[in-house]
């Protein structure tokens, strides 16, 4: 016979779960956006079980579900990267950054099945295992010592294949060092290896939100306006859905067979999706705007930038690339590390300054760090 449950063990458990999380508000190594009190009003929706099936651009026969919120979002980011007006692209809500690189490169492959992929040693760990997944011909090429990819590297190597179509995942700020691949120099070397046939997938997992809220003047990056074919940011991230979630837009929609049961055509690699984190994510953009947005991402360059001249000041090893919210410093000690969660790769830590992230916070960081 079942025992009856424990409910204040239960409760208790969820309380010691909830004292632990708050206490993550001091974690300064993760892309992760723990500034979310804003989004209380949206609580009373986990009483249902949204649920977005299949293609968002068009409705099925399942009734809870956030599509229409799906496509605002998806709207919002190809306006903001320049995407044709009297063009049609795809995308969805995805469940994070990884599956939105997935569907990118599946777009890819589906495209140039015969093509090599090539992609830089720093690019997040998606992609060769979207490579491995999807049984694409790779080429990891060498990083520069910023984190972009060694541009010559890169050429040479597609001159070594030069009979295979070129399908190249670019990084939009690094996991580790945030570095930006150029696009240009990318152009470059298509024109200069004379390549015809190629695919530009762009990861901008946690950039995707924030460059384009810089001064143009400020920064180069790939948007819709140049040849590239995808684009994939985090959703979880900068814009802080408390659900791992991410965004994918294309170019193309890659083949589908129609689902009769649902009532729809069978596009995204998940069937059943979050159907929350549109809800979400189209929340965010409501009530922040391009405005808080462009101000968020002010704030956090700012900080970055406040961490990078106090180390240097006080001659501690570290780096920053331009518009970059990610700072380099040589690891301290584990205890120190564990105490803010700092994120260790190789001779390097990083600090990834958020939203939540204060310079007050910075202070108690500097202060530990240099007592040592």
């Amino acid at each position: 016979m079942n025992k009856r449950p424990n409910l204040q063990a239960v409760h208790l458990e969820l309380d010691q779960l909830y004292a632990r999380s708050c206490r993550c508000h001091d974690s300064l190594g993760y892309p992760i956006n723990l500034d979310l009190a804003f989004l209380e009003p949206l609580s009373r929706f986990l009483l249902f079980g949204f649920n977005n099936l299949g293609n968002p651009f068009e409705d099925n026969t399942f009734p809870l579900c956030s599509w229409a919120y799906e496509r605002e979002v998806l709207d919002f980011v190809a306006k903001l990267y320049h995407f044709p007006v009297d063009q049609d692209y795809h995308g969805y809500i995805t469940g994070g950054g990884s599956e939105a690189n997935l569907q990118g490169l599946l777009v890819a492959r589906e495209y140039y099945p015969n093509g090599i992929l090539y992609f830089s040693q720093d690019s997040h760990y998606s992609v060769p295992k979207a490579a491995h997944l999807l049984r694409m011909s790779h080429h990891i090429v060498p990083s520069l010592n910023n984190g972009e990819i060694d541009y010559n590297a890169l050429a040479e190597a597609i001159l070594q294949y030069s009979n295979q179509p070129v399908i190249l995942s670019l990084n939009i700020g690094t996991t580790m060092k945030g570095a930006i691949d150029s696009i240009d120099r990318i152009m470059e070397i298509l024109a200069q290896t004379k390549t015809e046939h190629y695919y530009i997938h762009c990861d901008a997992a946690l950039f995707g939100m924030m460059l384009p809220f810089l001064e143009l003047d400020q920064v180069k990056y790939p948007d819709f306006r140049y040849p590239i074919q995808s684009l994939a940011i985090s959703g979880h991230k900068f814009m802080g859905c408390p659900f791992p979630s991410g965004i994918i837009l294309t170019r193309s929609i890659p083949e589908a067979k129609h689902i009769a049961y649902v009532d729809t055509l069978d596009t995204t690699i998940s069937g059943s999706r979050n159907g929350h984190s549109p809800l979400i994510l189209w929340y965010i953009l409501q009530v922040k705007g391009e405005a808080g947005l462009k101000q968020e991402v002010q704030t956090c360059l700012s900080n970055a930038h406040y961490l990078y001249q106090q180390l240097k000041q006080h001659n501690y090893p570290c780096q920053l690339n331009p518009h970059s919210n990610i700072v380099l410093l040589k690891p301290p000690p584990r205890a120190l590390s564990k105490k803010w969660d700092l994120a260790i790769e190789g001779d390097w830590a990083h600090i990834v300054v958020m939203q939540h992230v204060t310079r007050a916070q910075l202070d108690l960081f500097l202060a530990d760090l240099l007592a040592l």
